[in-house]
């Protein structure tokens, strides 16, 4: 059986991200392995394209950069978030179950 690349934990979802930084555009992209592929237009320079990435998952999950924790991958391309009670959800994971 294939590994998820997120978990809930309460209402807190775990996302195992592989990113792609210097990118043409910030975007959320397709599941590769047991990461989600997110890339983004930031540098690879003392953790500011993972930064940048916080920023813009904030808002596509609608919630506040402060919601969000970086558990492992500052300065690498596999990273693990948790995002704290998201208000929206992709389609790759809006197709799940939310747990309430």
């Amino acid at each position: 059986m294939k590994k998820p690349f997120y978990t809930w934990d309460g209402d807190t979802l775990v996302l195992n991200i592989l990113g792609t930084p210097n990118a043409k555009r910030d975007a959320i992209g397709k599941v590769k392995g047991h990461q989600l592929c997110v890339s983004v237009t930031a540098i690879p320079r003392a953790g500011r394209a993972t930064d940048h990435m916080v920023r813009f998952l904030a808002d596509e999950f609608g919630v506040s950069v402060g919601d969000i924790q970086v558990v492992f991958g500052r300065m690498n391309v596999n990273k693990q978030l948790r995002i704290k009670a998201p208000k929206r959800l992709p389609p790759l994971i809006g197709q799940q179950e939310f747990p309430l």
